[in-house]
């Protein structure tokens, strides 16, 4: 199965925003999102990634992608913890939209399709849909997540959570280009 970049990136990026369009009576675009709704979009993006980080630690044998999956593991897994205290002390609950089912929906489609590849086939599929991922989930939440956010600590949060999810971009870009 041969695999264009450009068409996975395009690909990826269009399965995050293709529920835009199809919004429910709340909510039909990301800007309108209330908090605990982004709240829910964020623990849901962080739990897509890490089930990618399984599947790469069940499939790859390169060591660059067992890191980078460790790192996915780890950070998403911590954050979604200060998530769910700041929901805690808020008492406060996520509230599941829209945008949080396409993304489950169409992570299953993903992760069906990562499922049968191997070897290199496997890495460059797993780096370049986390390069693109992280483009598309730290564009939404710097562009229309945080701007919109009204608490403070959940907006203080995003911001903490944006700098972390910057820095997997980054790493995830170096990671394309070890498997190319």
């Amino acid at each position: 199965m041969k695999i264009k970049t450009s068409l996975l990136a395009f690909g990826l990026s269009a399965f995050l925003f293709q529920g835009i369009a199809q919004g429910d009576a709340r909510a039909d675009a990301p800007e309108d999102l209330n908090d605990l709704e982004i709240a829910h979009v964020a623990y849901t993006a962080d739990n897509i990634d890490i089930r990618y980080a399984h599947l790469a630690l069940g499939i790859s044998k390169n060591p660059a992608i067992h890191e980078f999956a460790k790192t996915m593991i780890r950070d998403h897994n911590a954050v979604n913890e200060q998530a769910l205290a700041l929901l805690a002390k808020l008492k406060a609950q996520p509230q599941d939209n829209f945008l949080s089912k396409t993304l489950v929906s169409n992570s299953e489609k993903l992760v069906d399709q990562m499922s049968k590849l191997r070897g290199a086939e496997f890495d460059k599929f797993y780096a370049e849909n986390e390069l693109a991922y992280h483009k598309a989930v730290n564009g939404l939440v710097e562009n229309a997540f945080i701007p919109n956010i009204e608490n403070a600590e959940v907006k203080a949060l995003f911001k903490a959570g944006l700098e972390i999810f910057k820095a997997h971009e980054g790493h995830a870009a170096m990671m394309v280009k070890k498997v190319q």
